[in-house]
């Protein structure tokens, strides 16, 4: 079995063998390597050893990878209702299930990470400035045509229905 990355003897024996008897993996060379060593380190309790700067910066980027998370699934539910209002002829079951899905997602985020909840109206701000810009590409109306300032309450991003298909499609096929 080879155990490449892994410490050799799972930091149980006391002495660091590294990968295949060479040297500790480096941060900057190996991070797949360096994180499975730091790990082994941990769990053995090694921490003079551990990597501390670094383990560090990786926690950071864990956090912030998630606070990405919040601002991009944000930022599908706002490109997708500016469509919305803005074309309503245009309007699909793709765009209804986009908001949907993204609401979820947003829910298991900050479900996940209830510390992010501090951030929703950073998150809101960034989210909106890049869904405006999407929203006039992709519909080629001009960027100035919607509003500077994200025009929905977080009530409305989260809970608006968004029925599909529209009322009028709705009564022509009861007809």
């Amino acid at each position: 079995m080879l155990l490449s990355c892994m410490m050799d003897d799972r930091a149980h024996t006391g002495k660091r063998r590294g990968r295949s008897g060479r040297q500790p993996a480096r941060y900057d060379q190996d991070l797949y390597c360096w994180a499975t060593e730091q790990a082994a380190l941990l769990r053995a309790g090694r921490l003079a050893e551990a990597d501390a700067a670094n383990i560090a910066e990786e926690l950071d980027d864990v956090g912030n990878e998630q606070y990405d998370k919040l601002e991009s699934a944000l930022r599908i539910i706002l490109l997708h209702l500016l469509k919305w209002d803005h074309q309503a002829a245009r309007r699909s079951r793709s765009w209804r299930a986009s908001i949907l899905i993204q609401r979820n997602h947003v829910q298991r985020v900050l479900g996940k990470n209830p510390g992010l909840k501090s951030r929703i109206e950073e998150a809101l701000a960034n989210a909106y400035a890049d869904a405006r810009i999407l929203a006039a590409a992709q519909t080629r109306l001009e960027e100035g045509g919607f509003s500077a300032r994200c025009p929905y309450s977080w009530q409305q991003i989260m809970q608006r229905p968004i029925d599909w298909p529209p009322a009028d499609l709705r009564r022509a096929a009861e007809r």
